[in-house]
């Protein structure tokens, strides 16, 4: 996408954790979409696919999400509100996150090409 200028959007994230541990929730997959159907569409196909394999409860809470909550969820990204879907499977709790952003265009990015600045960050290693 070439974007001269911020442009609003969303960034998703579906993030994992055990519900009996004390593990730090693992972050599974980000997305970024430029539109409220968009955001949520990702949660929608999500559920759908794993929704198979939830248990019954999960499997509930995902087609619960799907049928009515999706709604309420379109209402609030559409008034640039966060939103979270979160559901637990066996000793799973899976959660995703839709944040309202603002993209910011990379300075001197050609085609794919990343600038030369890209290359310079380095990930800070947490504890």
């Amino acid at each position: 996408m070439l974007m001269d200028m911020p442009q609003r959007g969303y960034w998703c994230e579906c993030w994992t954790e055990g519900v009996t541990e004390t593990a730090p929730p693992e972050l599974r997959a980000s997305f970024d979409a430029y539109s409220a159907p968009q955001a949520d569409r990702w949660v929608a196909v999500a559920l759908r696919t794993i929704s198979p394999a939830l248990d019954a409860d999960a499997s509930d809470e995902a087609w619960g999400w799907l049928y009515e909550g999706r709604i309420q969820t379109r209402r609030a990204l559409l008034r640039r509100q966060p939103c979270t879907v979160s559901l637990t499977h066996a000793d799973t709790r899976i959660t995703w996150t839709i944040r309202p952003v603002l993209y910011l265009p990379l300075a001197h990015r050609q085609s794919i090409e990343l600038p030369a600045c890209a290359y310079d960050f380095k990930p800070q290693q947490t504890d």
